[in-house]
């Protein structure tokens, strides 16, 4: 079996091309990435590609699957180029499987695709797909949605999976995440517990998170199982703010949505966080998901909790960790976070 990874050195990228290539069916990897890492994996070839411009057709040729995780997150404050990176460029993608004759499509949906839910009871994948559309991330993952009903509809011989995990962690990811998420404002030394002095108590705020080998695990077996749909991934248990504070040695303080959405927007507007105050407005609105399907179906069961995910995170975001690829480039110290603040807090890297 010979599988194209669309956005091989991220977070989920870097995780599944180890998974293929500890599977003895899968007999080679392709890797494309906009920029080609130092990092080698067994049976992996690199092509160097843009998803907005590239050539995909002729890298996809002679595929048994593509799967595509390539997303722009930055520059936050230009909306239009990371439309025509994650939604024309996902079109592009698809488009290119189908020229490329591809029998397999696996794509990285999220659960910032549903339209805000209940946070008190699972809803499985019939949820709707529309988004939050006062969140980029929300807008732009929904659209793509349907941007593949429409492929599927036109193209029944090619067998479509969509990915909708949760906030996916691992060790690797936590600088990438930090730049991405926090900025370079974040104090690494901070970030251990007993010296966090308090969490944020948000009513609302209930996280679904796993592990990044868990969620490579997952992308696997929808690539060499003969599977079709939405699959919802996520560990045990939900966590909360006050799961958050054990985590960090820290007690919790109540913050109305209200006032936890003006100081972020407030760092937004000073350029202090690169995060725009639409993503917590989706964080706060998306439902909790329901993982039987994934489960029953896909035959996956995540081996590393909630909680593992989240130490992992936090161990890394405290050690600076991270990949020789340029996504999940470690903590390069304050030289490194001038250039981000040279750059613009929440432009692209």
């Amino acid at each position: 079996m010979r599988v194209v990874v669309v956005g091989a050195t991220g977070n989920v990228g870097t995780s599944l091309v180890r998974a293929l290539a500890a599977d003895d069916g899968v007999a080679s990897i392709v890797g494309v990435a906009r920029r080609l890492p130092g990092w080698r994996a067994d049976r992996t070839d690199w092509r160097q590609a843009d998803v907005a411009t590239g050539d995909l057709a002729r890298i996809f040729e002679g595929a048994d699957a593509v799967v595509h995780l390539a997303w722009l997150f930055q520059p936050t404050r230009d909306p239009a180029t990371t439309w025509r990176a994650n939604v024309l460029g996902s079109m592009r993608v698809f488009r290119a499987v189908a020229e490329a004759g591809v029998p397999a499509l696996v794509h990285a949906s999220s659960v910032g695709a549903y339209s805000p839910g209940p946070k008190d009871r699972p809803v499985d994948e019939s949820w709707p797909t529309h988004g939050w559309p006062g969140a980029a991330y929300g807008r732009e993952k929904a659209y793509v949605e349907r941007v593949l009903d429409v492929f599927e509809n036109d193209h029944p011989s090619i067998r479509v999976v969509r990915m909708r995990p949760g906030f996916i962690f691992q060790r690797a990811a936590a600088t990438e995440q930090r730049r991405l998420f926090a900025g370079p404002f974040v104090p690494r030394r901070l970030i251990r517990p007993g010296r966090v002095p308090f969490v944020p108590d948000i009513p609302g705020l209930r996280l679904q998170v796993l592990h990044a080998r868990d969620a490579a695990e997952a992308y696997r077996l929808a690539v060499t199982r003969p599977v079709r749909g939405a699959f919802n991934l996520a560990a045990e248990p939900v966590l909360d703010p006050h799961d958050l504070a054990k985590l960090l040695g820290a007690r919790t303080v109540p913050v109305s949505q209200g006032l936890a959405r003006a100081v972020v927007a407030a760092g937004w507007r000073l350029r202090l966080l690169p995060a725009a105050p639409g993503l917590l407005d989706l964080a706060l609105r998306i439902p909790v998901m329901k993982v039987d399907r994934a489960r029953d179906v896909l035959g996956w069961s995540p081996r590393h909790t909630s909680w593992d995910a989240m130490r992992e995170l936090l161990d890394g975001l405290h050690d600076g960790a991270g990949m020789d690829t340029a996504p999940l480039a470690p903590d390069g110290g304050p030289a490194a976070r001038v250039r981000e603040l040279a750059t613009g807090v929440g432009q692209r890297l």
